[in-house]
């Protein structure tokens, strides 16, 4: 065994006495560690005398290998544990580890759908509405969600007063108790006019009708109106009907839909912001890359010199 093994065996018995880490833990932290020692043995070193650039390239190996930045992580965590316990036990008298920054991790797109695939769902939806009151509803839900944005827990208590005598304005009540407006487009306000025909059909009796009759979308369950659980559901069996496939749609990906073609439409980040009622403007930046992409068709399709033919004088 070398002497780095050996470091390693003595590491993985510390943390299993004395902070009794579980054996998925110490088998990640085996597996962590001896990819490392490996790495380094290839380049003549050992942990003993591994400098902090060493971290550093290690770090720029396992990026140029296309490992994922969760993976990259974990992996530094992993080291920062081992140095911390060699350093800590007099091994080192240094810990290679400090000031090496973390990678950042990306953050990952979120799901959308094309104009094309909403076309589908409204349509879908519109046919649902043609032959029950249940399929009203369900066009009402689609519509209000795409044209305003709507957080799945926002919509289902969205308070039946929200949609009254506002000329077509939701007040909506988002995250932190914070009030935001959301305009409606003209589909959705008469949608919503053909839904609170019907909606008093959807209403419990007794007792419990004072508490249901107060949502927008009440329900006869015990929250009184409808449950994100149930809006994923009826989501979902739409997708089917529309020829979309159901993992690809939920109230969520709704609302980034909305985001998404707005600003595929050239809006800005800040308005967008204020519609999905985010707190900070770089929770909306994930939809910088439409922004980005858009601008490039509108100078790949008016810059001059964009539209000169390879070749042309």
């Amino acid at each position: 065994m070398t002497a780095s093994a050996h470091l390693v065996e003595s590491f993985l018995d510390m943390m299993s006495a004395e902070r009794g880490a579980a054996a998925n833990t110490l088998a990640a932290y085996a597996r962590d560690l001896t990819d490392f020692c490996g790495w380094l043995a290839g380049r003549g070193q050992g942990v003993k005398t591994a400098s902090r650039d060493d971290i550093r390239h290690y770090m720029q190996a396992l990026s140029a290998s296309g490992a994922a930045g969760t993976s990259q992580a974990r992996k530094l965590s992993s080291l920062r544990q081992f140095f911390g316990f060699l350093y800590t036990d007099g091994i080192r008298s240094d810990d290679p580890t400090v000031a090496v920054d973390a990678p950042k991790r990306g953050r990952p797109l979120p799901k959308t759908l094309t104009r094309e695939d909403m076309e589908q769902l409204i349509a879908a939806a519109g046919a649902r509405a043609a032959k029950s009151e249940e399929g009203i509803r369900l066009a009402c839900i689609v519509e209000v969600l795409y044209a305003s944005g709507l957080r799945v827990s926002e919509l289902a208590t969205l308070p039946l007063a929200a949609v009254k005598n506002r000329d077509g304005v939701l007040l909506v009540k988002g995250k932190g108790g914070k009030e935001r407006l959301a305009p409606l487009n003209p589909t959705a306000r008469d949608t919503i006019t053909r839904w609170l025909a019907v909606r008093e059909n959807f209403l419990p009796r007794g007792e419990a009708r004072l508490a249901a009759e107060r949502f927008l979308f009440p329900s006869r369950g015990v929250e009184r109106h409808l449950t994100r659980r149930r809006l994923h559901q009826m989501l979902k069996e739409l997708a089917g009907e529309a020829g979309l496939d159901p993992a690809k749609l939920s109230p969520h990906v709704l609302r980034h839909a909305f985001a998404t073609h707005l600003v595929e439409g050239g809006a800005d980040l800040r308005s967008v912001q204020t519609l999905l009622g985010h707190a900070d403007i770089a929770t909306t930046q994930i939809y910088t890359h439409v922004a980005r992409d858009r601008l490039a068709a509108t100078v790949a399709a008016a810059h001059p010199l964009a539209r000169k033919k390879p070749g042309a004088g």
